[in-house]
C-alpha cells in the first residue's frame, strides 16, 4: 500500500523563537519505520519545504494520507491541507495524528478528514493500514476518532501503552533531502532524537502529562546508543524530561562513551529540581559533547508564580540547577512565562531576576491556555472564536490587566533584555562570528525576524487584528508580511 505522511507548514511563525527551530518530523519517521516493517511503501513530505501537498499526492497516489498536527496553532492549517488533499485524491483515506490531535481533536472533525489518531501512531496506523487492506471494519481499529455516516465515534483504546522499542529506529532516510534545512539555534543541520516519552509531573499549563496519564516510557539503551551513533554532529534530544531516571541515564551515558559517541553539540530539556540534585549524573554526561546546552523551564521568578501553575518546585531549585550546570560547563537556555494579569512590578521583578542571575539566554512566552489542559477548559468560553494560529504563546488572547498598549510595551522591553536584542550587548556581528560563512545569510534572516519582538507594535498590531477578527469573523492580514513565512512581502 502506498502511504504518504505529511508534515504541514505551521502557517504562523512570525512571533517567538520559531525562526531558530526547524526540526525533522521525528514522529512521522517512527510511524514510517513501523509501516515499512509491514511492507508498505512510505513517503514523508515535509511541506515546510517545496513542493506542496498536491504535488506529493499526484506523485505517490497514496491509499492513506497521514497528516501530523503537533501544536494547537496548526489546527486550521492541518484542515486546509486535508481539504487540499481531498480535492486531488477523493478516494484517499485521510488520517490526522500527533500531539495536538491526540490532546484535543474537536477542531479536526472536518468532512475532509476520515479519522483522528488518539494514541501513538507507531501502533495505530499500521493497524489502520491492515484493516483497509483486508476490508476489515474500521470500528475494530484501536484508538481512532472515526468519521461515520452517523457522526464521529471513538473506537476502543489500545490495550496498553505502546512500547517504544516496537520501532527501534526512525526512518530518517525518508527526509534526507531536507537534512540541511533542519536547524536549532546556531547549529545546522540538526538531528532530533527521542530517548523517552511522557512526563510524571503535573504542570497546569502543559498537556503532555494529561495526554499520557503521567506515564513515562523509555527506549532501550541499545536502540538509543545506535540512534546517537548513526545521527549527525548536532543533536536536539526531544524528551520532555531528560535525565528523569538517573540510574538508566547513567547507564546510557556510559554506553555512549563505550561506543565512542561524541557530538559537536547537544541540547536537552529537563527540570530544575532534577538538575539541582544530579551533579554526579551531569558530570558523567558532560564529556559526550563539545558544547552541551540544557533548556530549563524556569516559568516564573517567584515561588508565588510557580505555585500557581502546580510546578511542584521552587526558585531555590532553579538557582541551584543553574549553579550545578554552569559549574560543569553546560550552557543554560530557559523560558519564563508572562501572565496577562501581571502588574508593572511583576515585570520588574522578572527583569531583576534575569539580570541578577545572568539568564539573558532565556525566552519569554505568554501563559496561554493550550487545548488539552485544565487551564483551557477553565477559559474556554473566553477563547471562543479566536483563530488557532494565535495559540503560539506570543499573541494576547484577551485584554491584559494593564491594558494592551502598556502590556505590550513591557513585554517588548522584556525581550529587549534578552541576548537576542542586536541593539544590546550582543551585536549582529557577534552572532555572525559564531557560524560558518555559508550560514551567515541564514543567521541574518533569523536575527532580523527576531528583532520584531523588541517592538511593542508587533504584539499590539497582532492583538488588534485578533480582536477585529473575533468581532467580525473576517481575518485581517498584515500587508507588510507574508502570511506563510512571516517575511516582509
Amino acid at each position: 500500500m502506498n502511504i504518504l505522511l505529511l508534515r504541514p507548514h505551521p502557517g504562523n511563525e512570525q512571533l517567538g523563537l520559531g525562526p531558530f527551530f526547524r526540526v525533522e518530523p521525528l514522529g512521522l519517521e517512527y510511524v514510517a519505520a513501523a509501516l515499512l516493517n509491514r511492507g508498505h511503501a512510505v513517503t514523508i513530505a515535509d511541506l515546510r519545504f517545496r513542493p506542496g501537498a498536491k504535488t506529493w499526492v499526484r506523485r505517490t497516489r497514496p491509499r492513506i494520507v497521514g497528516i501530523s498536527c503537533l501544536h494547537a496553532l496548526e489546527y486550521d492549517q492541518v484542515v486546509a491541507t486535508a481539504r487540499e488533499v481531498r480535492k486531488v485524491s477523493p478516494e484517499a483515506f485521510i488520517l490526522v495524528g500527533g500531539h495536538a490531535a491526540m490532546a484535543y481533536h474537536g477542531p479536526l472533525e472536518d468532512d475532509s478528514i476520515d479519522a483522528i489518531a488518539r494514541d501513538d501512531g507507531e501502533e495505530v496506523i499500521p493497524a489502520l493500514a491492515e484493516a483497509l487492506e483486508k476490508g476489515i471494519p474500521l470500528q475494530g481499529v484501536p484508538a481512532l476518532r472515526l468519521r461515520t455516516p452517523d457522526g464521529w465515534l471513538d473506537t476502543p483504546p489500545l490495550p496498553a501503552r505502546t512500547g517504544l522499542d516496537l520501532v527501534p529506529l526512525p526512518a530518517r532516510d525518508l527526509v534526507s533531502r531536507h537534512r540541511s534545512g533542519y536547524h536549532c539555534l546556531l547549529f545546522k543541520p540538526v538531528w532530533l532524537i527521542e530517548t523517552a516519552r511522557g512526563c510524571p509531573f503535573r504542570c497546569s499549563f502543559c498537556s503532555v502529562w494529561q495526554l499520557y496519564d503521567r506515564t513515562y516510557r523509555e527506549r532501550s539503551i541499545a536502540a538509543v546508543v545506535e540512534d546517537f551513533a548513526t545521527s549527525g554532529d548536532a543533536v536536539f534530544v526531544a524528551d520532555d524530561l531528560f535525565w528523569n531516571n538517573p540510574p538508566r541515564s547513567l547507564e546510557l551515558a556510559r554506553a555512549l562513551k563505550k561506543r565512542g559517541v561524541f557530538k559537536r553539540w547537544l541540547l536537552v530539556q529537563s527540570r530544575t529540581d532534577l538538575i539541582s540534585r544530579s551533579a554526579d549524573l551531569l558530570e558523567e554526561w558532560r564529556p559526550i559533547a563539545k558544547d552541551f546546552d540544557i533548556f530549563l523551564g524556569f516559568e516564573f521568578a517567584t515561588d508565588r508564580g510557580l505555585s500557581g501553575i502546580t510546578k511542584d518546585t521552587g526558585v531555590k531549585e532553579s538557582l541551584a540547577a543553574v549553579d550545578v550546570a554552569r559549574s560543569l560547563g553546560y550552557g543554560i537556555n530557559g523560558n519564563f512565562l508572562i501572565d496577562l494579569d501581571w502588574e508593572e512590578e511583576d515585570f520588574r521583578e522578572l527583569w531583576n531576576f534575569v539580570a541578577a542571575h545572568g539568564l539573558q539566554r532565556s525566552g519569554f512566552t505568554l501563559l496561554t491556555p493550550l487545548p488539552g489542559t485544565e487551564s483551557y477548559r477553565e477559559n474556554k468560553s473566553r477563547l471562543e472564536g479566536l483563530p488557532w494560529a494565535d495559540f503560539d504563546m506570543h499573541h494576547l488572547l484577551w485584554e491584559p490587566k494593564l491594558g494592551a498598549e502598556r502590556f505590550c510595551e513591557l513585554y517588548a522591553e522584556t525581550w529587549r533584555r534578552s541576548i537576542l536584542n542586536t541593539a544590546g550587548d550582543k551585536k549582529l556581528t557577534d552572532w555572525l562570528r559564531q557560524v560558518r560563512p555559508l550560514q551567515i545569510p541564514y543567521m541574518i534572516r533569523v536575527m532580523r525576524r527576531t528583532q520584531a519582538m523588541m517592538k511593542p507594535e508587533t504584539f499590539l498590531r497582532a492583538y488588534t487584528a485578533t480582536r477585529r477578527l473575533s468581532a467580525t469573523g473576517r481575518a485581517d492580514t498584515d500587508p507588510a508580511a507574508c502570511p506563510r513565512c512571516g517575511r516582509p512581502a
